[in-house]
């Protein structure tokens, strides 16, 4: 999956300073701060909303928790709001959000 940077400019900067750490000129701990602060968060979603986009794409619990690779009482957890998506699970809702589910269908 591509970084998504809070805006072109960022993504400019963080391409030079990428160059510079693989010269030597900054250590690794100073591109992983700035990493931190270039790359985007993924929002929080409501459960509510994670129904609504598994609705969206016309899918059961039980098919929709085999796209994220997580169990149905997983999903069935978020949509009850017992549970958040976190993590990578968090990127693909997003992602999905986005660009539907075709984006991560094989």
């Amino acid at each position: 999956m591509a970084k998504q940077y809070r805006s072109n400019a960022m993504a400019a900067i963080h391409e030079t300073m990428e160059a510079l750490h693989d010269v030597g000129a900054i250590d690794k701990q100073t591109i992983r701060d700035f990493d931190e602060t270039c790359l985007t968060t993924a929002r929080t979603i409501p459960a509510e909303d994670i129904r609504a986009l598994r609705e969206r794409e016309h899918l059961s619990q039980p098919v929709f928790a085999r796209y994220l690779n997580v169990s149905r009482n997983l999903v069935s957890d978020w949509e009850r709001g017992v549970k958040r998506p976190g993590g990578p699970a968090l990127r693909l809702l997003t992602l999905i959000d986005k660009k539907g589910i075709q984006a991560i269908a094989c």
